[in-house]
Parts: C-alpha cells; structure tokens; sequence
C-alpha cells in the first residue's frame, strides 16, 4: 500500500495534541473531516492507532510506533522539498546536526568565513537518536555524542567529557564535592531504558521533582542550569566521546570542506 502523506500529517498532529479538536484547528480543517481520515488510516493499516474516549486521546503500541515513524518521513519529505527548492535556486547549503551543549558555533563560524555563499542551517539531534537527522537526510554532518548507531557513518573523533549526576538540591547526596558509582548504586536513575522523555527540559524536571538522578555530560549540565538542581563530578563515570560523523559515501565537496575546518577547531576548542 501507498501510505498517504495528509493522512500521516493528520495523524501526526492529533498524536501530539492528545486531542482532536485542537488538532484540527492546528491542521484548519473539521473535526469530523479529521476523524474520517484518522479512521480511514486506521483501515489502510489494519490496526488501530488511538484509544478514543469523551475526555482523552490515547496511542495504542502501534499508534506509538507509527508516531516515531512518522517523525522521520515527514522530516526526510520536507528535507527532500527543500533541497528540490534549493537546485532550482542555486543555492548551496549545508545542514549540519547537533547533540544538546556541544557548541558547533565556532566550526560554523571558520567554515562560513571559507564559504561565504553557502546557506549553513541547524538542526538539533534528539538525545534519544542522535543519527536520526542523519539518517533521515535532514542533515549533512553531525557533532554528536556518544552513543549512537554508528553503523554507515564514518566517524571522526573529536574529544571526551566528564559526565556528572544530577540531582535535586534538597537530595541528601547533594551536599557531596564529588561522587564515584558505588555511591549511586541504590539511586534511581533516569535513563533511556527506564524512563524516555521527549526533551531535555523534561528530564530535568522530573529530576527537580524528585522522580530520579541522571549522570549527563558536563555541557549539557551547563547549558540546564538552575537553582533547584545541582550537579556533582562522578569521579569514575565513563567519559562521554564526542565525534563528527557523515553517511558513508557523502563525498560532496562541502562536506568534505566543513569536515576539514570542524575537525581542526573542534579539537582545538
């Protein structure tokens, strides 16, 4: 079958909203006409995507499966429409993908000064599959962190960073200078295996809310800080190596140039 790309958008949006109503006015069409295509999707499946009752909107497995899905095609599509608008343009641009706080501005800033013409975009990386801008053909070159499905990229080593436990300040760890693992043995840890939160911003507040401790690279730690958390070196913690990585067989000389610039600053940073 054809999968149907309004239907899918459709669908997208009420899964966010939790709500028809709000994702048909997000969408500006009709309530019923939204319900009609949600439920023609649920037939061209063969499964049902969402739980319905007079109050909420619920995802079943599939609805949830669908919806990560459905994050990677409709970005690849709009991706792919913009590079088809660029060609007819002229213009060159190089999209380049991020982990949250590591800072590329540097890299971006010595490769524009080279390349002044080029259109150089961002996208953040989601901390729970970093690859998937690259994947997906949002992004050319990403600046990630460690670990990832490195399988088909060619990955060039840039550094390591401490990673430090956050917690919140009320904690009764919170009043240590340092930490080692054995002491945050009996701990809750929030990670992705136990507990996979949509943001960053939401894993921290789940820490400040007394739901779990999570060990972060020290960069991301600084780029969230606030009064009531805190954040404690892990004095054996692995480090946490971040990279630069690019699709095998991406060959581009743009590519290559900005891999070239970011690996000298990069590393020089």
């Amino acid at each position: 079958m054809d999968l149907d790309l309004r239907k899918l958008r459709y669908f997208a949006a009420v899964a966010e909203y939790r709500h028809f109503g709000r994702a048909a006015e997000q969408l500006y069409i009709t309530q019923p006409v939204l319900s009609r295509q949600i439920k023609a999707l649920e037939q061209e499946l063969e499964c049902t995507l969402l739980v319905r009752t007079t109050r909420s909107v619920e995802l079943t497995v599939a609805g949830k499966q669908l919806q990560e899905e459905a994050r990677g095609i409709l970005a690849a599509v709009a991706a792919a429409v913009r590079r088809v608008h660029d060609a007819d343009r002229g213009v060159q641009r190089l999209v380049v993908t991020f982990s949250h706080g590591l800072r590329v501005s540097e890299a971006i800033r010595a490769f524009a000064s080279r390349h002044p013409d080029v259109e150089t975009d961002l996208v953040p990386s989601p901390w729970w599959e970093r690859d998937a801008p690259l994947r997906d053909g949002r992004a050319q070159v990403g600046y990630l962190r460690r670990p990832f499905d490195d399988s088909g990229l060619h990955i060039i080593p840039i550094g390591h960073e401490p990673r430090i436990a956050c917690m919140p300040a009320t904690h009764p760890l919170a009043h240590r200078d340092e930490l080692t693992s054995a002491d945050l043995a009996d701990e809750r840890m929030l990670d992705t295996p136990t507990r996979r939160t949509s943001s960053l911003e939401e894993k921290f507040e789940l820490i400040a809310s007394g739901h779990g401790i999570a060990l972060v690279p020290l960069s991301v730690a600084r780029s969230y800080s606030r009064p009531d958390l805190v954040h404690i070196p892990v004095t054996d913690a692995p480090g946490a190596e971040t990279c630069l990585a690019v699709p095998v067989g991406r060959h581009e000389k743009l590519v290559r140039d900005f891999l070239e610039i970011a690996t000298a600053t990069l590393r020089h940073a």
